[in-house]
C-alpha cells in the first residue's frame, strides 16, 4: 500500500442517502465508493480527462463492501484510500470509512479496475507512468465536501 498515510476524503450524509431505518442505505456505498475514488483519481492523475485524453480509461471488475456499523443522516463521513495491488491490468484500491470526529469504523471496500482503451474497448497494460502514480498515491492528501472546516 502507497505511503503510511492515506488519501482522505470527507462527505456529509445527505437525508435521501437514508433508508427507512434511520442509517445509510446499504446501495449508497457504492456511490460512497465512486465519488471518493474519484476525488482519489483526480487528484492522482489531475482530472480524469487525463486519462482520456491518452485513450486510457478504467471500469469497475469488482467492488467487495464489509459494514461494522450505521452512519446517519447529517454525520460526516471520512473514506479513507490507498493503492493496493497493482497487476498487469488491473489494480485495486482500499478504502476504509470513518465517521469523522470519533473515529468509528462503519465500512471498508475493496474496488478493482481494468485500464481499457476506449477506442477498442479492450483492456491494456498499465502505461509505466500510470503505474508509477498509482504506486505513489497521494498520502496525507485531503479533500473535504463535507463543510466541517477542516
Amino acid at each position: 500500500m502507497a505511503g503510511d498515510l492515506p488519501f482522505r476524503f470527507r462527505f456529509r450524509v445527505r437525508y435521501g442517502e437514508c433508508d427507512a431505518q434511520g442509517v445509510v442505505f446499504n446501495a449508497r456505498y457504492a456511490d460512497f465508493v465512486d465519488i471518493s475514488v474519484n476525488e482519489y483519481i483526480r487528484t492522482l492523475f489531475g482530472n480524469y480527462q487525463n486519462l482520456l485524453d491518452q485513450d486510457l480509461d478504467i471500469q469497475v471488475v469488482s467492488l467487495t463492501m464489509n459494514w461494522k456499523a450505521p452512519a446517519k443522516f447529517d454525520e460526516v463521513l471520512e473514506a479513507r484510500i490507498r493503492t493496493g495491488r497493482i497487476g498487469n491490468t488491473s489494480f485495486t484500491l482500499h478504502l476504509e470509512f470513518l465517521r469523522y470526529g470519533d473515529e468509528a469504523f462503519i465500512a471498508g471496500a475493496d474496488i478493482t479496475y481494468v485500464v481499457i482503451q476506449p477506442s477498442v474497448m479492450g483492456k491494456v497494460t498499465i502505461p509505466d507512468h500510470i503505474r508509477q502514480l498509482l504506486e505513489a498515491g497521494a498520502p496525507g492528501g485531503l479533500i473535504s465536501h463535507a463543510g466541517e472546516g477542516s
